[in-house]
């Protein structure tokens, strides 16, 4: 029996696209998440590196994740509404743009040295990503059956890992590898990156991707709202503590590795570090893709959630390489959460998928205050008793999987 190229549990189909089209609409998906997971980890260089610039403290430092993860939850609503309007192509070419938009402001930043100016362009730039994101998890989702959407999720975020895996080592050659922390030092790579964006976007507006109509099921409710499904809105809540606790172990690899009871590092070898932990998450990836297949999602999510807790534990009472690689293993167990969670929360959804997806989108709003918090609490009583703070996110998501996430 051929397998239906509807997703039910969104409501929406390939309508009817043979399968070479699907294929190529993947691989064309696979590669806006390897450009927005290389961007995104470009932060955890940039936040040592400006914070030796401008001689901040860890909390000052956090701002650029407040920035940068603080527009998902502003822009995301408008992103649903813009992506029902316009369609998901058209979607992400605005998208691209807006990306690519941002990383230009990087060079009057530099040239001013105003720490201010940067944070706008996190901003501007995170706004592009945001609407990215919105429109390219449910198309990804919706194209197949149901049943695989979360491995298709996963193989995709592999894509956004090999991005966070590369970035690290490129960001602390380019920009970590310069001797004295000048600012313009950012300026001739964030030019690249806006080049290559603007010539995605040209080719995103050319090229011919199956279109996903929306298929009318007894899941259609009349005047039904987001906030009425629980598993979508804790879902919310778990994409929150997930990008939060992911972000903000990132954010302080550079400067825990550099501590001389860890690693005693200087700052761009341990930048070269923080690509393991990426690294480490897109090896999780593929393999989950795998065995997603045949473990219940829910199952395999929560222990995820375990082991990531036990390693930080681990990290925070060790010292030497013990510490270190505890700390870089969690990236593995991060590595099936945002796509398992981003499933279970829009699973049922029908015409809202897409008012859904922004939810759920506003939840990477966690990237923007869980490190905030870690900062407060670094500055408060040291860097390495501040990974109670991701711990506890993992908390949370080891209990969304186990009991939120239930639909009954």
């Amino acid at each position: 029996m051929s397998s239906s190229n509807t997703d039910s549990s969104a409501g929406i189909t390939t309508g009817g696209q043979p399968k070479e089209t699907q294929t190529f609409a993947f691989l064309a998906m696979t590669c806006l998440f390897f450009f927005w997971g290389f961007i995104t980890v470009l932060n955890d260089i940039l936040i040592p590196f400006l914070k030796e610039s401008f001689d901040l403290n860890y909390t000052q430092a956090m701002l650029v994740q407040f920035c940068f993860f603080g527009a998902y939850f502003i822009v995301s609503p408008f992103a649903g509404r813009l992506i029902d309007k316009v369609g998901f192509q058209m979607g992400i070419v605005i998208g691209l743009l807006t990306t690519a938009a941002g990383c230009l402001l990087f060079y009057p930043s530099a040239d001013l040295h105003v720490y201010s100016l940067f944070l706008f362009a996190f901003f501007v730039l995170a706004s592009g990503i945001t609407i990215l994101q919105v429109a390219a998890n449910p198309y990804v989702a919706a194209l197949g059956p149901e049943k695989t959407a979360a491995s298709r999720l996963n193989l995709a975020q592999a894509a956004n890992s090999l991005g966070t895996t590369v970035g690290p080592f490129v960001g602390a050659m380019l920009i970590l590898g310069v001797v004295a922390a000048d600012a313009s030092a950012v300026q001739m790579p964030y030019l690249m990156i806006a080049a290559v964006l603007v010539v995605a976007a040209f080719l995103f507006r050319g090229i011919k991707l199956p279109k996903l109509a929306h298929v009318e099921t007894s899941e259609d409710v009349a005047g039904d709202s987001v906030w009425n499904h629980r598993s979508l809105v804790l879902g919310a809540l778990a994409i929150f503590m997930y990008v939060g606790g992911e972000v903000s172990i990132g954010s302080f690899l550079v400067n825990y590795f550099a501590e001389s009871s860890i690693a005693g590092m200087e700052i761009a070898e341990a930048g070269e570090m923080v690509g393991y932990y990426w690294g480490a998450a897109m090896i999780g990836r593929l393999v989950g893709a795998l065995l997603m297949n045949y473990i219940a999602s829910t199952k395999y999510l929560a222990a995820n959630a375990v082991i990531a807790i036990l390693m930080i534990v681990v990290s925070m009472n060790t010292t030497g390489d013990v510490a270190m690689w505890s700390i870089l293993a969690v990236g593995f167990f991060n590595s099936i959460m945002f796509p398992t969670i981003f499933t279970l929360a829009v699973k049922g959804l029908g015409a809202m998928t897409s008012k859904g997806s922004g939810l759920v989108c506003q939840g990477i709003v966690g990237g923007a205050l869980i490190p905030v918090v870690q900062g407060v609490t670094a500055d408060s009583i040291g860097i390495q008793l501040s990974f109670i703070v991701p711990m506890l996110c993992y908390v949370y998501i080891g209990w969304y999987a186990l009991k939120g996430a239930d639909q009954s």
